[in-house]
């Protein structure tokens, strides 16, 4: 990316901010959080939307995400439940089985009135949200909410499945107010049987969820070792990727969708946004952790830039 093309881009996560545990070791999480981290690095001017609980975790969650150069100004304190934890047990080649804790900070965001109205004057460049965090009925509200209220230019949907966190209800909502569309092969395979009773090829999967939906512009598709699928105005491309030693997968998904969020809403087309997501995806998951520190290497093959000021 040149310079003179850079922009600093105003993004906002909505949902979930927690600490993973893995191997007993507690890493910051949370798909919003992860994206914003990322998008932060990146150059952009992430916030996010979220909550914490009035404890330990919560202060070390905040003093972190501002550390990581993110706009903690609407992460909520609540004063009656924890901030959130999983439990992540890594499986072989590196993948999280997730254990997601209930009952916590996150699962109530609930802005008061002038929250609203602060976001409401905003003007975003990308508004982000996902699936788990509407397994409160809470959440759903302030979604629907912010669907209505925000100006975004785009609305980008990681549909993000966990088992037993999700339900078609939810799923149909969020392809209705999305523009961006973000999934795993898993999760397309998922999406595909639910809304069209059968297994497409990921080709014939986005032709038909662009025709059904028609506000979705762009539809990513990630495949692990395999790097990605874009689908954009008709054209279905898929974008190969150099394969790492897996350290784990946590997070790798989230630097993808920053990587190409970034590069995209930059102005470069959808095979050069999900080339760079495909890089950035890979090195996180030869790391440990969903947002490891970027090597020099990194930096100069990415071509990054940060804007200053």
């Amino acid at each position: 990316m040149k310079k003179d093309q850079l922009k600093q881009i105003k993004a906002l996560t909505f949902g979930e901010a927690l600490f993973d545990i893995i191997k007993g070791t507690a890493h910051l999480g949370g798909a919003p959080l992860n994206l914003a981290a990322h998008l932060a690095k990146l150059g952009a001017k992430p916030a996010v939307l979220t909550a914490v609980g009035k404890d330990e975790l919560g202060e070390i969650l905040l003093s972190r995400a501002e550390e990581m150069g993110v706009d903690t100004s609407y992460i909520l304190i609540d004063e009656h439940r924890p901030t959130g934890t999983v439990t992540v047990e890594l499986k072989n080649g590196g993948i999280p089985i997730f254990t997601i804790n209930k009952g916590v900070a996150w699962d109530a965001i609930t802005p008061n009135g002038s929250k609203f109205e602060a976001l409401a004057r905003e003007e975003w460049d990308i508004f982000c949200f996902g699936t788990l965090a509407q397994r409160s009925e809470e959440n759903r509200k302030t979604l629907k909410r912010l669907f209505s209220e925000i100006k975004a230019k785009h609305f980008f949907y990681d549909i993000n499945l966990r088992a037993g966190f999700y339900t078609e209800e939810w799923i149909l909502s969020s392809l209705e107010h999305c523009t961006i569309l973000k999934m795993n092969e898993d999760e397309a395979a998922a999406v595909s049987d639910m809304l069209f009773g059968t297994v497409h090829t990921f080709r014939t999967l986005c032709c038909l969820l662009s025709k059904r939906y028609s506000k979705i512009s762009v539809i990513c598709i990630t495949k692990g070792p395999k790097g990605s699928a874009v689908y954009h105005k008709g054209v279905y491309e898929e974008i190969e990727t150099t394969p790492v030693e897996v350290a784990d997968t946590v997070g790798a998904g989230d630097a993808f969708s920053a990587g190409f969020l970034y590069t995209y809403l930059s102005g470069h087309g959808v095979s050069k946004a999900a080339s760079v997501a495909n890089m950035l995806g890979t090195y996180v998951a030869s790391k440990s952790g969903s947002v490891p520190e970027y090597s020099e290497e990194l930096i100069k093959e990415l071509g990054i830039f940060k804007k200053k000021g």
